[in-house]
This record gives C-alpha cells, structure tokens and sequence, in this order.
C-alpha cells in the first residue's frame, strides 16, 4: 500500500476523520449511522447499525440504507485503491439487489473483491481508457444470516 492509500485508509477508518469526509460526500452515511469496520486493499466492511434513523415502517431496515451501505463497501474498496495511483473518474453503472430475509438487527456489509478491481485498473494505462468492474456485497446478522446480496457494477475512466 503506498502512502497515499494508507492516508486514505487512516482517515476512513478513524470516527472524527470518516464523519467529516462522509458529511461532505455522503451526508446519508452519517444519518442512517454507517461505518467502515475494516479496509484493506482485500476487502471492506461496513455496518450499518439497526436504530430509529435506518428502519422503516415494518420495523426492518430501510432497503435505501442497506443499498448505502453495500455502495459503500465497495466504494471505499475502490476508492483505496485509485488512490496515489493516477486520476481516475469513477460511477456505479450497475446496481442489483437481492433481498431474502428481514433485516432486524445490525448489518455488516462485506466486500471481498480487492483483487478484481486492481485488476481492472491495471488495464487503464492511457488516458481515456475505461473499464467496468462487477463486484459483490454480501451482508450478515449478528447470528449468520444474511439478509441481502448486491452486485455492482463500477465504472473507471483514466483522467
């Protein structure tokens, strides 16, 4: 990890610093309580903690928060590793959902596909080049099970 990615990694994972950069980016992070628990060039995981600003109606999460946390697991994976690694633009192209079990508790969102998006962005040599990446977010409960599945596309372009 070069010293960029560990600046970046730093600041996502400690409170004060993950707060002020998502008030900035992602006000909703912050309201519906999301953190990033672990990042590493890997992986990246997120919870998203079950409480009066993340549920709805029928007393489970939100479908919005549970997509914001999946969003995020994956972008700050993406984010980590563009850092100090030229210019890029990225966006989500591509979003599906799976939802299969109600979601009543705390959730932790997990992204295992580090790998695949060096990959991907190792193909970008010039600029202008593009690439698309598919990633998956699996989430959990407390007790195993997991209440959703997401796939996401990402778009990279060289700048």
């Amino acid at each position: 990890m070069n010293n960029r990615q560990q600046k970046i990694q730093k600041s996502l994972l400690s409170a004060p610093s993950f707060v002020w950069y998502m008030m900035r980016k992602l006000p909703s992070v912050i309201f519906w309580g999301i953190r990033i628990s672990r990042l590493d060039l890997e992986q990246c995981q997120t919870r998203l903690p079950f409480n009066w600003r993340s549920t709805n109606p029928f007393r489970s999460i939100y479908f919005s928060a549970l997509a914001g946390a999946a969003e995020l697991a994956s972008g700050a994976l993406c984010l980590l590793h563009t850092t100090g690694q030229g210019s890029y633009s990225m966006l989500v192209t591509h979003f599906e959902a799976t939802f299969t079990k109600k979601a009543n508790q705390t959730v932790t969102m997990t992204c295992l596909d580090g790998n695949k998006i060096r990959e991907t962005l190792a193909g970008l040599r010039q600029k202008g080049d593009t690439a698309n990446v598919t990633v998956v977010v699996s989430s959990q409960l407390p007790n195993g099970e997991s209440p959703a599945s997401f796939s996401i596309t990402w778009s990279f372009k060289r700048r």
